[in-house]
């Protein structure tokens, strides 16, 4: 199998942006997916996660209320809507499935 992760970039505070991580070569609607993040010099974090069927999610407390996972399981593509960005959002964010990571994309909240 293949997680492939598009949408980051870098963003003024206060922006948003959407990652989309696109699952290839399994059965993605079997799978409850997350999204991890890790900043320069931190370890690798959970930042939000999704049941296989989209019905129950939970967030870093960090992120709580500004970012919000989501899914396709007819496009297998799990989403992170991320709102009212702040730099200690900047990381390398990572799209999982049970044994499987993504490669990564970087999004950078800067002025």
């Amino acid at each position: 199998g293949q997680l492939v992760e598009s949408g980051g970039g870098s963003v003024q505070p206060g922006g948003s942006l959407r990652l989309s991580c696109a699952g290839r070569g399994f059965t993605f609607s079997s799978y409850p997916m997350s999204w991890y993040r890790q900043a320069p010099g931190k370890e690798r974090e959970l930042v939000a996660a999704i049941t296989s069927g989209g019905g129950i999610t939970n967030y870093a407390d960090s992120v709580k209320g500004r970012f919000t996972i989501s899914r396709d399981n007819v496009k297998k593509t799990v989403f992170l809507q991320m709102n009212s960005l702040k730099p200690e959002d900047t990381a390398v964010y990572y799209c999982k499935a049970p044994g499987l990571w993504g490669q990564g994309t970087q999004v950078t909240v800067s002025s």
